[in-house]
């Protein structure tokens, strides 16, 4: 049984960034309440840099809508240098915004107007899945997964293809690997999004099929003809690993 270190996750530093004081205190409040202790707060893009480059929070509550830089821009240079979990908050409520931010390397999107718990509980079940997949890993003995010309190191969480490293950001990561441990069998869509980001996704497939197709450009010779990753039409994916 893999048992999960809720005190390791109440010290995790989590990043809130938001223009309206208001929203940022609101949500510090029910954080705290829920026993997180470094909390950390920016009011516009330029400080969230600033911030992160300082400390390198464990996650990044990112708000679309700010003076200075917007969100997407300000996740675009977080992405020059980490890989930190990021979760939008927007008032917008287009898939259009959504496809976009998750594009640009966000790992979840939550509409305005929301309730404070639901982010409380988002980034929870974040941090309860990441620590799940670390034990799992330790418990694993095979740390170095190989398919076709792509190599997975699970103990430096890194990817190769053909030998040259393959940025990913901490989501793909998680979802290549899940995807490896559960291959050549049809995966749903619910259970994937339940499985990798912690809780259920429902009505918000697209967050996935944004993920599999940069996956899919990262790690396939051909990404509009796959080999590995394969969609089975109204059933879910695939990942194939060939006898070689």
């Amino acid at each position: 049984m893999l048992d999960i270190d809720m005190t390791s996750i109440r010290d995790k530093k989590i990043l809130l960034v938001d223009d309206e004081v208001d929203i940022l205190n609101l949500l510090e409040a029910v954080l705290l309440k829920e026993d997180f202790k470094n909390i950390y707060k920016a009011t516009c893009g330029h400080e969230a840099i600033k911030i992160t480059k300082e400390i390198s929070p464990d996650i990044i509550v990112l708000d679309i809508m700010m003076p200075d830089i917007d969100g997407f821009e300000v996740c675009r240079r977080l992405r020059e240098f980490t890989l930190v979990p990021i979760i939008f908050l927007s008032a917008m409520d287009e898939d259009v915004d959504k496809l976009l931010g998750l594009g640009i390397g966000g790992d979840d999107y939550i509409t305005k107007p929301f309730s404070p718990k639901e982010v409380a509980y988002r980034i929870k079940a974040h941090f309860r899945r990441s620590e799940y997949m670390a034990l799992k890993h330790q418990h694993n003995e095979k740390n170095i997964i190989t398919f076709g010309n792509i190599e997975i190191d699970r103990e430096k969480g890194e990817v190769k293809k053909r030998g040259i490293p393959v940025t990913l950001t901490a989501k793909e990561y998680n979802l290549l690997l899940y995807l490896v441990q559960n291959s050549n069998q049809i995966l749903s869509k619910n259970k994937i999004l339940t499985e990798v980001w912690g809780y259920d996704f429902d009505g918000y497939d697209n967050t996935l099929m944004v993920h599999i197709r940069h996956l899919r450009k990262k790690i396939e010779d051909d990404p509009a003809n796959p080999r590995h990753i394969i969609t089975a039409k109204g059933l879910g994916y695939k990942l194939i690993i060939e006898d070689e």
